[in-house]
């Protein structure tokens, strides 16, 4: 490659970063939850029991579920923690840092579906519950993006980017963030409560990438 190219490549790229940061991305705010599988699942509300559907979320085929549980940790417990589902072949609790305090419990801050040495914690269902030697975990902040939406913005999956929320108020923050890109996926940032509540945000505002 001459160096003219490389040089129209360098012009192409910024003026992609230019044009991206003028594309809004909706921001939800994601609440302590819980992801489990059917195993699971019918340990916590018995034999046969599948999910019951509240409402379905913007993630293509993912839904908040009617059915809660209690999350004991070794100092306290939360209760009313929804299920996100569907069903899945892990199972995941996601808390805030502030949560943790609650808890007494220690995880580690990371992408949902790695759970190789994250926090023990227990969960409480109707029926039983459940101890978890792993799995529960502060999630890293993130954006989904489909394929298209991901060339779109010109980033890869697994990339971190940085993104401004609350452009102009006093509450004005830049975080950096982990792009996950999947073809179930659709353009969506998500942050814990405490990430939205240092920002000001609430479900439904937008953020722009950097």
């Amino acid at each position: 490659m001459g160096i003219e190219d490389k040089g129209r490549l360098v012009v192409e790229k910024l003026m992609q970063r230019a044009d991206r940061s003028k594309k809004p991305i909706v921001v939800n705010v994601s609440n302590r939850h819980f992801h489990c599988t059917q195993e699971v699942f019918e340990k916590l509300y018995g034999a046969g029991k599948k999910p019951t559907k509240k409402k379905d979320l913007l993630q293509p085929g993912q839904f908040a579920c009617e059915e809660t549980v209690t999350v004991r940790g070794t100092k306290g417990t939360l209760e009313n923690v929804r299920m996100i589902g569907p069903l899945r072949p892990y199972t995941q609790v996601e808390l805030s840092t502030t949560d943790t305090f609650t808890l007494g419990v220690r995880p580690p801050v990371r992408d949902s579906g790695n759970l190789k040495g994250s926090a023990p914690i227990t969960i409480v269902g109707p029926q039983g519950s459940v101890d978890l030697p792993e799995g529960a975990i502060v999630a890293q902040r993130h954006i989904h993006f489909h394929p298209d939406e991901a060339k779109d913005f010109g980033v890869k999956n697994m990339e971190t980017v940085r993104i401004k929320l609350g452009a102009g108020t006093p509450k004005e923050t830049i975080f950096t963030i982990l792009c996950r890109v999947r073809e179930d996926m659709k353009l969506e940032c998500h942050l814990d409560t405490d990430e939205a509540n240092a920002a000001g945000i609430k479900n439904g505002d937008s953020a722009v990438m950097l």
